[in-house]
């Protein structure tokens, strides 16, 4: 998948599990965005509407396992941790040559592979209202601009109070929350993409790297480095469980 390559909103009639092995996937659903590193890969309930972009290069390997074969019951969209067997595994189940009876040990441990990460999605919803909407969609291309909501007021022509009530009513989220999680998006391919801890901080709008640092990992339950360590993922959803995330 070359730079920039997208595959518009649909759905699949079988579960999908998505991963890229090498670049970044972020899949959009309609409960948020999955930044995928290749330490992560994506549950994707069959039926789900989504849409998965390339950030930057990227390969993209999926599994479809059809509905009634399957053992696991998540209805919601759920990050999963790519352990080195997991790693191994995908490419295995692609080969056509495989017997019957390997193939369904294959897919056996497939399943028994599969443990959920706690970690939340991001949400960057849209407003609707013009004058917020052409504040989000300015955060969204420089999540670096730090400019306060009563400045983006007077730049849009609406009033603070305005700016905030509309923010809460159309996203959910109060204005604030809204642009950390906009600064954690691009964070998020930012880092993807080999760069510096305190570059991204400053790129994103944050003063220091200690309150990026908090910021992500009050959203993702993980420091930066985590988030990106295939060992650290892989040891982080043997505590959390078998459940999906909520």
């Amino acid at each position: 998948m070359p730079a920039g390559t997208r595959f518009d909103w649909h759905h699949h009639d079988e579960h999908q599990l998505a991963w890229s092995p090498e670049g970044v996937l972020v899949v959009r659903t309609h409960e948020g965005s999955f930044v995928l590193p290749p330490s992560r890969a994506l549950w994707i309930p069959a039926g789900t509407e989504h849409e998965t972009q390339a950030s930057g290069v990227a390969v993209l390997r999926s599994v479809y396992v059809r509905v009634q074969r399957c053992t696991i019951d998540w209805r919601r969209p759920t990050p999963v941790a790519v352990s080195p067997l997991l790693r191994a595994l995908i490419p295995h189940l692609e080969d056509r040559g495989l017997a019957e009876s390997e193939r369904a040990r294959a897919e056996a441990v497939l399943f028994d592979l599969l443990a959920p990460l706690a970690v939340a999605t991001i949400d960057t919803r849209l407003p609707q209202d013009d004058r917020a909407r052409e504040v989000a969609e300015a955060l969204l291309a420089d999540p670096g601009d730090v400019r306060t909501l009563d400045a983006w007021g007077h730049d849009v022509g609406a009033s603070s109070r305005t700016l905030a009530r509309v923010f809460v009513a159309e996203t959910g989220l109060s204005f604030g929350r809204w642009r950390t999680l906009a600064r954690l998006q691009a964070a998020l391919l930012l880092l993807a993409d080999g760069q510096p801890v305190g570059l991204v901080a400053d790129r994103v709008g944050y003063r220091t790297p200690s309150a990026f640092v908090a910021a992500f990992r009050t959203h993702t339950g993980v420091s930066p480095g985590r988030y990106f360590n295939e060992r650290a993922a892989s040891s982080s959803s043997s505590k959390s469980g078998k459940s999906p995330v909520s």
